[in-house]
């Protein structure tokens, strides 16, 4: 810029004062020379430098490229007496290819009958792209975070043109696909005995007000007893948001304190279960306020945790899990509650102390409900660690453009949120899924699940 404002067009020239020094735009010879030998001196500290001790262990599934390196020279009057061996992990960017399907036909001798090669099913009639590309588009989206534009520079730089719209229309079309699949996981869940639930916001285009996005929200179900999790969204946080799982529902519901699922939680065929971390929290906030009894009611809510510590260590069944907790959790909880009886008389309501306590008091019954099986857990966390992608994504892509894609996102999220909770590759599974969703018996969708998918897998291998 400097150069171009001195030397340039005379519409474009500053002349500045001409009797000032001119800026340094190139090394004196001496500093270059001493620039040099300073690179050349690390460049041979970093090569002789011995290899850390405790470098990691390469991967023994990985395809291996051999590399054969002789000695420079004549080697005609030598022996090769032996070989080292060195091995480093590398890689290469995702390889684009084409599938070319040759459909041959034949016809009969006698012209009456023709015959053709059956092309494979499709993830999008008559589109362009493959089930590995659609898997590679939506994992990178959803489970990696990294939004479509950013895909579609990659694609250039591997000289591949593909407009915004196009990519867009092969991800909504991918999602379509697996509706079905989602609708059974929805069925699913609706029969599990015990969900935790939780919900978190995000934001969507499509809204009334003109230039504002809508405040929708993703409701999250997640199954402890087999590890399954269920994304639903809705534009609203109101009670009627998880009617469509929670109407029908019976059996243990383990809830953070907000006062829709409170509704839900007083129905007769629910078991309503709070969560002991949300407890714990509001202790935390009162420390600057009342230090002393903050830091008692957290040291009995240790103690609770010490216990499911050693329930975790152990691996213990779920009978002896409620035997555990019935000896030392308890003991705990009836200290506590009758402490926080007697305390929350004299102090202020408003108080954080006061609004911790009021806090526990009033769910008390649903905080110690969690000792009635030893299959409960004492808190919510499990579920709150299942919404955690949804968070990562929003920093990354900002918002939905419509309350439908919205949906189609909490179908995907479902599903790699399984892929996670049941350590499966995300990409494999949707990959497979797509190639044989089109074709699979509706009885047997349920062998499309992540957690299927893996078993599958598992046995084929042994």
């Amino acid at each position: 810029m400097y150069k171009r404002m001195q030397f340039g067009q005379k519409r474009e020239r500053f002349e500045g004062d001409p009797n000032q020094t001119s800026l340094p735009f190139e090394a004196a010879p001496a500093e270059v020379v001493e620039q040099q030998e300073e690179i050349k001196q690390k460049i041979e500290y970093t090569r002789s430098r011995p290899n850390h001790k405790g470098r990691a262990k390469l991967p023994q599934h990985l395809p291996v490229v051999e590399i054969e390196i002789h000695p420079e020279g004549d080697l005609s009057e030598m022996v090769c007496i032996g070989k080292e061996i060195t091995e480093e992990l590398e890689c290469e960017p995702a390889r684009f290819y084409i599938n070319r399907y040759i459909r041959y036909k034949y016809a009969s001798k006698k012209q009456d009958e023709i015959k053709i090669g059956e092309l494979p099913e499709r993830v999008i009639e008559k589109g362009i792209p493959g089930a590995g590309l659609l898997a590679m588009i939506l994992t990178n989206k959803y489970v990696d975070h990294l939004p479509l534009y950013r895909q579609k520079q990659i694609f250039a730089r591997e000289n591949i043109q593909i407009a915004s719209s196009t990519i867009e229309g092969w991800t909504k079309e991918a999602l379509i696909k697996l509706q079905p699949l989602y609708e059974q996981l929805v069925f699913d869940t609706k029969t599990k005995g015990y969900l935790q639930a939780d919900e978190t916001p995000i934001k969507v285009l499509d809204s009334d007000k003109k230039g504002a996005a809508h405040q929708g929200y993703y409701w999250v179900y997640h199954a402890p007893l087999d590890g399954t999790v269920l994304f639903d969204y809705s534009p609203t946080r109101g009670s009627s948001a998880p009617m469509s799982i929670l109407g029908t529902f019976k059996g243990y519901l383990q809830t953070d304190g907000y006062a829709v699922y409170e509704k839900y939680g007083k129905k007769k065929e629910i078991t309503h279960l709070a969560c002991w971390a949300h407890a714990r929290r509001e202790f935390e906030k009162a420390l600057d306020n009342d230090r002393p009894r903050a830091e008692r009611a957290l040291l009995m809510i240790q103690e609770l945790y010490k216990v499911e510590r050693r329930v975790k260590e152990e691996q213990l069944s779920a009978d002896r899990i409620k035997e555990l907790r019935l000896e030392g959790s308890l003991p705990v909880i009836n200290e506590m509650g009758k402490w926080i009886f007697e305390e929350i008389k004299n102090t202020l309501p408003k108080s954080q102390i006061g609004k911790a306590m009021a806090y526990a008091y009033a769910r008390w019954d649903a905080l110690s409900a969690y000792l009635y099986d030893g299959n409960l857990q004492i808190d919510n966390n499990l579920v709150e660690n299942a919404i955690r992608p949804v968070a990562l994504g929003r920093k990354n892509y900002l918002f939905a453009g419509s309350h439908d894609a919205a949906q189609r996102a909490a179908m995907i999220y479902s599903f790699f949120a399984n892929c996670k909770k049941h350590e499966v590759n995300p990409f494999q599974w949707l990959k497979y899924a797509l190639e044989n969703i089109m074709s699979i018996n509706h009885k047997n969708l349920k062998d499309l699940y992540p957690q299927t998918f893996k078993n599958n897998i598992q046995k084929s291998n042994m």
